[in-house]
């Protein structure tokens, strides 16, 4: 079975190395997996909630995208995209705020300490409160709703939104999905054997602290920066406690269990620590160097890094698109368009019968969707100049015109006078492409 797996990563700062150890590099290794569908985007409408500085925003969307892409990221692979490319994610936040409980944003970690950072200060509860803060958790659990995803890998401070997501996921399923699950409900991950690294003064390696080490400046900044680590006073010769140590803990994050033994045993014995500090340096000079290079090389070319976002926007919205066509089919914002194949009398209600959607796209060409009984989509049309183009082909479909099905990769596409009108979505194998072309033969059968 495929598990879907979805991280953001918030566009507000330059990735250090408590990044990659924690986040960035377990990433990666789990996007290798035979088993995993994985969804990494920059949460840039997310970075808007708590930096107003267009600059830095944009910058730090650089040079995020740059770090994933020189740490190995595989964007065949994996889908790899901005948020703000994605159009349907706010339109799907709105969805979902209009079934959220304000009750349970009241309960936002996020929200919740800065009222009582309010009251503590005397001031109005909301004071400084945006609405950006306070809808936080619903635009996250957009992020994750829209791609169905399995699991969340997350810090143990964001299990609660996750959670949030299941309950705004759940209700929206109960109150529209007709006994259908149009929402998977996601799964927090904490990865509990991802290493939190300690920064230069032994607190958790932040920004906020400014005790971070740069992962991708130059081998002079890499090594001045190790030489702030904090360490204790003990002289060369002298035993130090590896277990103590915050330079033996990002040794140990980054070097095999013989090179940990090794130094482990080196420190016991009195190694210097500047000695030691120097170890360290060549440690993470050799895991960093050449994607310091490929790192340095992108940045040069924010141009192929657009190309890359932009082609990954396009294999996500694949998915998203279809996808709240058919929530907004589910919620009553339907097309006029809206054509219901009706079935002669004595059959089955018309809405258990197949039925054609229409919709305009964002660059205002026309489709159209065809959904079976179950509501799951047979067929998505391509691109059409105008509504009555699109009605045509589809007035033709259900009129019983003959169909030329033609299987194609992992799905098949519909000709009409040799030409393509329409794709099927993927299938995870051949006789599930045999059994959605023999249901889309079934939808489109003339009617008695």
């Amino acid at each position: 079975m495929t598990t879907r797996i979805l991280t953001g990563i918030t566009t507000t700062g330059t990735p250090h190395l408590g990044n990659y150890a924690g986040a960035i590099r377990p990433a990666i290794v789990a996007s290798r997996e035979a088993n995993a569908d994985s969804f990494y985007f920059l949460a840039d409408y997310h970075a808007l909630i708590k930096c107003d500085e267009p600059l830095r925003i944009q910058r730090s969307r650089l040079e995020i995208a740059a770090t994933w892409l020189a740490c190995g990221l595989d964007v065949n692979k994996a889908t790899f995209y901005r948020q703000s490319d994605i159009p349907e994610i706010p339109e799907l936040t709105w969805l979902l705020t209009c079934v959220a409980a304000k009750g349970l944003l009241n309960r936002a970690h996020a929200y919740k300490a800065s009222v009582d950072k309010n009251v503590e200060l005397g001031e109005d509860p909301d004071a400084g409160v945006t609405m950006g803060l306070f809808s936080y958790p619903v635009l996250m659990a957009a992020d994750i709703l829209m791609f169905n995803a399995h699991k969340v890998p997350v810090g143990r401070d964001q299990i609660q939104h996750v959670e949030m997501a299941r309950d705004i996921g759940q209700r929206f399923n109960h109150l529209f999905g007709q006994g259908k699950e149009l929402f998977t409900l996601p799964e927090a991950v904490i990865e509990e054997g991802v290493a939190t690294l300690p920064g230069l003064d032994g607190r958790k390696m932040s920004k906020s602290y400014d005790n971070t080490i740069p992962l991708f400046g130059s081998a002079k900044q890499l090594k001045d920066a190790i030489a702030h680590i904090v360490t204790d006073s003990r002289l060369p010769g002298e035993p130090k406690d590896p277990d103590n140590s915050h330079l033996f803990t990002l040794y140990q994050a980054f070097a095999t269990p013989a090179q940990q033994a090794e130094f482990r045993a080196e420190l016991r014995a009195g190694l210097a620590w500047g000695e030691a500090k120097q170890r360290l340096f060549q440690l993470l000079d050799s895991e960093l160097g050449e994607a310091r290079e490929r790192y340095q090389a992108l940045i040069e070319r924010p141009a192929d890094l657009e190309d890359v976002l932009l082609a990954g926007a396009a294999k996500a919205r694949k998915i998203a698109t279809p996808f709240l066509g058919e929530l907004r089919e589910a919620v009553g914002l339907r097309s006029f368009r809206e054509q219901v194949q009706v079935a002669g009398a004595g059959k089955k209600k018309a809405a258990k019968a197949a039925r054609f959607v229409s919709f305009r796209d964002d660059d205002g060409s026309f489709r159209f969707r065809l959904l079976d009984a179950a509501g799951e989509q047979l067929l998505l049309s391509t691109a059409f100049a105008d509504g009555k183009s699109a009605g045509q082909v589809s007035k033709r479909l259900q009129a019983g015109d003959a169909l030329d099905i033609r299987e194609q990769a992992d799905g098949f596409g519909l000709w009409l006078d040799g030409e393509l009108v329409g794709e099927s979505p993927a299938f995870a194998d051949a006789t599930a492409r045999a059994a959605a072309i023999l249901r889309l033969r079934e939808a489109l059968a003339p009617q008695e």
